[in-house]
């Protein structure tokens, strides 16, 4: 019972924090009355990152771009990242044949290898609304694609060969996470339970944080590629290979046929000539007599 000189304390008003969000909006920017027509200024750090993602656009036409969500990545872990997609270039470049422009292999360069950039999507979306170069349905589908924490892969340039090797040596690298089993989480709460003592603060263990890596798509010569599109990409030969297959395909009627005047000259003609009028007359049936 509660006696005269208590009082009922009001409840504390909930309080509302922020959650941060990953969205990429392509709104125009909020014109606020104060700023007087005034053009708004922005920070050096932000200026420069808007320069930067619009760079990273522009190149789209010419150099491939793949789009990762990445999740609970410290900066070592990135560093790791990096350092391993440089060692699958690496040696994928030396699983290359030699070719008659460079016998012996040559060592690459800085610019051989693809740069993986983490983004902040408010910049990448202002960056985007302002790209002429995108149409509006290629701006809103991009901007569909991206629901989390964004980051770039940029290649030197197209080498599907190059892209599935870093593909893979990536999806080796970050597994996919596994959902928690019932089981699992039966057993986690059982252990809350059983760590629980009346009138002592519980205390706080910081889970471990587990990298994931999730393909979004590509920009790739201006369009945009869902991640089975990219995946079929990596798929493809490279751009030498393809040439060698349409010069093998044009060049071998014409190498058929001189085959053919090769094993036909002098007295193989009449026989050659005699077998393809004997190819192209009808056979005769069963019990059936040939023509007089």
């Amino acid at each position: 019972m509660l006696g005269s000189s208590s009082r009922l304390l009001p409840l504390p008003r909930p309080v509302f924090v922020q959650t941060r969000t990953y969205a990429v909006s392509l709104k125009p920017a909020v014109a606020y009355p104060r700023m007087k027509n005034e053009p708004r200024r922005y920070s050096e750090r932000k200026t420069y990152l808007y320069n930067q993602y619009t760079r990273l656009l522009q190149s789209s036409f010419d150099r491939p771009l793949i789009l990762f969500e990445h999740v609970d990545f410290s900066a070592s872990r990135l560093i790791q990242l990096r350092a391993e997609i440089a060692e699958a270039v690496t040696k994928h470049a030396k699983t290359l044949p030699p070719s008659l422009a460079a016998p012996t292999p040559v060592p690459l360069g800085p610019d051989a290898f693809p740069t993986l950039t983490v983004l902040r999507t408010s910049v990448f979306g202002v960056a985007l609304r302002d790209m002429p170069a995108l149409d509006d349905h290629m701006r809103r589908e991009l901007a569909k694609t991206v629901t989390g924490s964004l980051a770039v892969l940029a290649f030197p340039q197209l080498n599907p060969p190059q892209l599935k090797a870093v593909l893979r040596v990536l999806a080796r690298s970050v597994p996919p996470r596994q959902p928690k089993t019932p089981e699992q989480l039966e057993a986690e709460k059982k252990a809350v339970e059983a760590a629980f003592v009346p009138g002592r603060r519980p205390k706080r263990q910081r889970p471990t944080p587990v990298p994931d890596l999730k393909l979004l798509g590509a920009l790739i010569e201006g369009k945009l590629f869902k991640a089975e599109g990219v995946q079929s990409v990596a798929e493809l030969p490279t751009l030498d290979g393809l040439r060698a297959q349409l010069v093998g395909l044009l060049s071998a009627p014409a190498a058929q046929l001189s085959m053919v005047l090769g094993e036909a000259s002098g007295g193989k003609l009449a026989r050659t000539l005699e077998g393809f009028k004997k190819s192209l007359e009808p056979e005769t049936q069963e019990g059936e007599a040939p023509p007089s």
